[in-house]
């Protein structure tokens, strides 16, 4: 079957044997899509080159057979985003985080645009620990294992001033003992209420959200994690304050 005018980001690009390359698409239509393009290395396909590029939107044409689809052609949907810096960094997280955990050939319609949401909030300056802990909830829920931030395990609603540990299955378990790793309710909070919590209640949620992550990734930590480890701290604006800084 012949794909054809499809809007889809580049994840991945990867040489493959002399000439050719191997490519993973995230498309609006038909999900992840990895497909094989042949030649790009020619001389004549400079253009096809340019257009393959992380982080550039593009319309695509392909050929859907079996596993891995043939690519036609791509053409560039304007200019990439102007991202720099740590927001390039955390793009890079978001397209490994979609790469490795939408499943190939599933449509995912809501996905796709909220990944194009992300990278317009990463290169509008928007705080990116806020950006991607939204972003994070956001696959989660669209995978059909996400949780709901205002409930507890029991189905209570959450106690803002309670400390709980987040259970990849159950949800947020109540903490009586304050252990290491909790979070509390009022991050939880946050992030079902869509407010950017104070800087010590964000920290809290990367931990949280990780635990759930891990979980989906069959024990396979991402690369970005480590990068993300040594982002500089960013600006992070958050309630009554005029700037504060979070990490990534």
């Amino acid at each position: 079957m012949r794909i054809e005018q499809q809007p889809a980001w580049v994840l991945h690009l990867r040489p493959w044997r002399e000439s050719s390359a191997l490519v993973e698409l995230f498309t609006r239509d038909h999900g992840r899509v990895g497909a094989v393009v042949r030649g790009i290395r020619g001389p004549r396909q400079q253009a096809l080159r340019a257009a393959l590029q992380p982080l550039v939107p593009v319309h695509v044409d392909y050929l859907a057979r079996g596993e891995m689809a043939r690519l036609i052609q791509a053409e560039a949907m304007g200019l990439g985003l102007p991202l720099r810096g740590d927001a390039l960094m955390a793009a890079f997280y978001v397209n490994e985080l979609v790469l490795r955990l939408a499943p190939r050939g599933d449509p995912a319609t809501p996905l796709f645009l909220r990944y194009g949401v992300v990278l317009s909030e990463l290169a509008e300056g928007q705080p990116l620990a806020w950006v991607l802990r939204r972003f994070e909830r956001d696959l989660l829920a669209e995978l059909g294992v996400g949780l709901d931030w205002s409930m507890d395990a029991r189905g209570m609603p959450l106690d803002a001033a309670a400390r709980y540990r987040v259970d990849p299955e159950d949800g947020p378990v109540r903490d009586a003992g304050h252990r290491s790793g909790s979070v509390s309710g009022a991050a939880l909070l946050s992030l079902a209420g869509e407010h950017c919590p104070p800087l010590e209640q964000l920290r809290e949620l990367r931990p949280a959200l990780r635990a759930l992550l891990v979980a989906q990734l069959g024990g396979r930590p991402l690369k970005s994690w480590d990068m993300l480890g040594r982002l500089q701290r960013p600006k992070i604006a958050a309630p009554g304050a005029d700037s504060q800084t979070g990490e990534g």
